[in-house]
């Protein structure tokens, strides 16, 4: 049996950059959607309870800023200059991760497993965008 290799291109850092903050977005939706699970979550929801304390206004604008930044970056790091969606993807990167780390402790085994994937993805993107090759 003859054996060939198999055709492949070769994918662009943004591509790959957009791809990943895609994948890392699928991976907060699912997060949030199973927590719903845990018992006495959405009694809290329901009772005004939030990520970090009482619901308000205010509190709702900075989790949704939080949030959409992600979904942003999968069109931002096509669309962004060069130089502007290298650094973007650095320092947003290293926050996220940081992000799940902070909030992964005393989790659910769910959450823990998938923030220790959404820290991995965080750390390529970093890793990604720190090795943008040069003309």
């Amino acid at each position: 049996m003859t054996t060939s290799r198999l055709s492949d291109i070769r994918i662009h850092v943004r591509f790959k950059l957009s791809a990943l903050w895609a994948a890392l977005m699928f991976c907060y939706v699912y997060g949030d959607y199973f927590g719903l699970y845990v018992p006495g979550k959405l009694k809290g929801m329901l009772d005004g309870e939030g990520p970090v304390g009482p619901v308000s206004e205010a509190s709702l604008v900075m989790t949704a800023l939080l949030l959409a930044m992600p979904g942003l970056m999968v069109f931002l790091s096509l669309a962004l200059s060069p130089r502007l969606c290298r650094w973007a993807n650095i320092v947003l990167g290293l926050f996220y991760a940081a992000v799940m780390l902070l909030t992964m402790p005393g989790a659910w085994w769910f959450y823990i497993t998938l923030g220790v994937i959404e820290v991995a993805l965080s750390l390529l993107i970093v890793v990604c965008a720190w090795r943008w090759p040069r003309d």
